[in-house]
């Protein structure tokens, strides 16, 4: 009867040690699917953003059962917060990726005069442009096994983030606003073709106006500036997204590298 009793109270402590292991796992992942782009969107719904973490945690926990530490006596509140803040940093680095691309299509329908087609059209108040990017990039990077390299990077990000331990305020401060510049001359990089083409355009305009002071050059030039906005992103946004998923890949393959 001892030894059952003995061979039950191992079992306890196994269980005790794994479950405290798939709540820190649980803890990370959460925070990081609740900003991930396509399964972070607002359009998600809670319980389907709670099943995906919670199918992420399970996949997971066996990977990094023998990384993570073992359960004291009691639940360490600054462990579960270093767990959350860690997934938030993952998160955060994911979705500005996402921002730059929405970015680029806000600079490209300021320079093409599309901003107001459509403004608010999809769930968050964007242009008509920054709908179709931001859709055709989620579909792009799901399509290309993003839940796959998301667990990867979970996997990964122990060896920089410790688990338990708080990220360094300063070195986590400075990855953030070198991870910010990137994601920001991304987007510029992306809309520069269409600011070169409409500046160029707009010279165009200003030169035929100097020459020709009676024609309505706005009431010509607009129209015109826009049926060449759309025919140039036709053209060019296969390219522009492919450009942008490379870049998305990369910062998950390598998250936390420094300023290039």
């Amino acid at each position: 009867m001892n030894g059952i009793i003995t061979e039950l109270s191992g079992l306890l402590d196994l269980a005790e040690g794994v479950a405290w292991t798939a709540v820190l796992v649980f803890l990370r992942v959460g925070a990081m699917v609740a900003l991930m782009p396509g399964i972070g969107e607002t359009a998600v719904p809670q319980r389907v953003k709670l099943a995906l973490a919670l199918a992420f945690s399970v996949a997971i926990t066996p990977i990094l059962a023998e990384r993570l530490p073992v359960a004291g006596s009691g639940p360490d509140m600054a462990m579960l917060g270093a767990e959350a803040v860690a997934g938030l940093i993952l998160g955060v680095g994911m979705r500005l990726f996402l921002l730059g691309l929405q970015t680029a299509a806000a600079i490209i329908a300021q320079a093409t005069t599309l901003s107001q087609l459509f403004g608010g059209a999809g769930p968050e108040p964007q242009p008509a442009i920054g709908n179709l990017l931001t859709m055709a990039g989620i579909a792009l990077a799901m399509a290309a096994g993003l839940h796959v390299r998301a667990a990867e990077l979970v996997v990964v990000s122990y060896d920089i983030l410790p688990p338990g331990l708080f990220p360094d305020a300063g070195i986590a401060a400075d990855w953030g606003l070198a991870l910010v510049g990137r994601t920001f001359a991304l987007a510029f990089s992306l809309a520069a073709p269409f600011v070169i083409a409409g500046m160029i355009y707009n010279l165009a305009l200003g030169a035929i106006n100097r020459a020709m002071p009676q024609l309505m050059v706005s009431m010509v030039g607009a129209p015109a500036l826009t049926l060449g906005a759309l025919a140039l992103l036709a053209v060019v946004a296969p390219v522009l997204l492919s450009v942008w998923l490379g870049a998305f890949h990369d910062h998950l393959a390598d998250p936390f590298r420094g300023p290039p």
